[in-house]
C-alpha cells in the first residue's frame, strides 16, 4: 500500500470518527453570524468529493463530473452507511504512483478531505461540542 493511500484511509476514518462522535440534531448546526452552511452540508460535499474522485481514478485520473448520492445530509446513519461505502471503495483502488493523473487525482481528494476538515473543526468550535480521542491525536484540538 503506498504512503497516499495510507494517507487517504487516516483521513477518511478521522471523518467517520468525528461523525459518529455527533448527535443528529448536531448536523443541522452551522457557524452562527456568519455566511456558513451546515455540518450535514460539509458531510455531503465530503461525500460527494469522494465518490466523484474514485470515480475519475477508476478512469484513469480523468474526471467525470461531480456527483453526490447522500439523500438526506442531516440523516447519520445515511452519512455513515456512505462514508463506509466510500472508504470500502478506497480499498479496492490502486493508487501506486506510476500514472501521473491517477495520483494527481488521489493527491486532490487528500486535499478536499482535509481541507474539510479544517472546516469541521471551526464548526465543533464554535457550536462548542467535543471532538473524537482520534481528532485531538492528529490535530491537537
Amino acid at each position: 500500500m503506498t504512503i497516499i493511500h495510507q494517507r487517504l484511509e487516516k483521513a477518511f476514518q478521522l471523518t467517520k470518527d468525528l461523525v459518529e462522535s455527533l448527535i443528529e440534531s448536531h448536523l443541522k448546526l452551522d457557524i452562527a453570524n456568519v455566511p456558513s452552511n451546515s455540518i450535514g452540508s460539509q458531510l455531503w460535499c465530503i461525500i460527494g468529493a469522494r465518490q466523484s474522485y474514485l470515480k475519475a481514478i477508476k478512469h484513469g485520473g480523468t474526471w467525470q463530473g461531480f456527483s453526490c448520492s447522500l439523500e438526506n445530509k442531516y440523516s447519520k446513519d445515511e452519512i455513515l452507511k456512505l462514508l463506509d461505502e466510500t472508504m470500502n471503495e478506497l480499498k479496492t483502488i490502486t493508487v501506486n504512483g506510476k500514472e501521473l493523473d491517477i495520483l494527481k487525482t488521489a493527491i486532490e481528494l487528500l486535499e478536499h478531505e482535509v481541507q474539510h476538515h479544517g472546516q469541521l473543526i471551526r464548526y465543533i468550535y464554535a457550536n462548542k461540542l467535543p471532538f473524537p480521542q482520534s481528532w485531538n491525536d492528529r490535530y491537537t484540538v
